[in-house]
């Protein structure tokens, strides 16, 4: 399946979608190490304490790094989500670029009300953003799309560190 927005790549741009696409999982080789800061990272958002949700999905970006063999990353977690216009910004990563390395923002409160994103919404935009290092890192894409096959690698990672009960 390809999105409405394949229509406006260039040919090279498609083949690197393409191959996305076909992407579906990422196997987690030690995925029961992570399992622990999963209920640790609930926690921290309901207590709604930035610092420590911060320095969990560091420990989480850093594990999942090193087992998938891919550079490590930077990780920042603020408070209230920047919107505009265009919606509110839930997460966003950043190519290295000139950095030391990639960095993966996250903000933990909502505009509206400010109130700390749900568990699950917050782990799947980690997820999400992680997915992009692993295009460029694991894949070797020249591009991160939003295809099919990227959201569901996003669901495969989460699937493997939040097992249905």
């Amino acid at each position: 399946m390809v999105f409405s927005y394949y229509n406006k790549l260039s040919a090279a741009q498609k083949r690197v979608y393409r191959k996305s696409d076909e992407i579906h999982a990422v196997p987690l080789p030690r995925g029961e190490t992570f399992l622990p800061l999963i209920p640790r990272l609930a926690s921290a958002l309901e207590q709604e304490d930035r610092v420590q949700t911060e320095e969990i999905c560091r420990e989480l970006a850093t594990g999942l790094s090193r087992d998938l063999g891919v550079p490590l990353l930077r990780l920042r977690v603020l408070a209230v989500r920047p919107a505009g216009g265009w919606g509110e910004l839930h997460g966003l990563y950043e190519l290295a670029e000139g950095r030391a390395s990639a960095v993966i923002t996250l903000w933990m409160r909502t505009v509206k009300h400010r109130r700390v994103v749900a568990f699950r919404s917050f782990l799947r935009t980690f997820l999400h953003e992680f997915c992009h290092h692993l295009d460029y890192h694991l894949y070797s894409l020249a591009d991160s799309f939003h295809t099919e096959g990227f959201y569901k690698r996003e669901s495969s990672l989460f699937h493997q560190l939040v097992p249905e009960p």
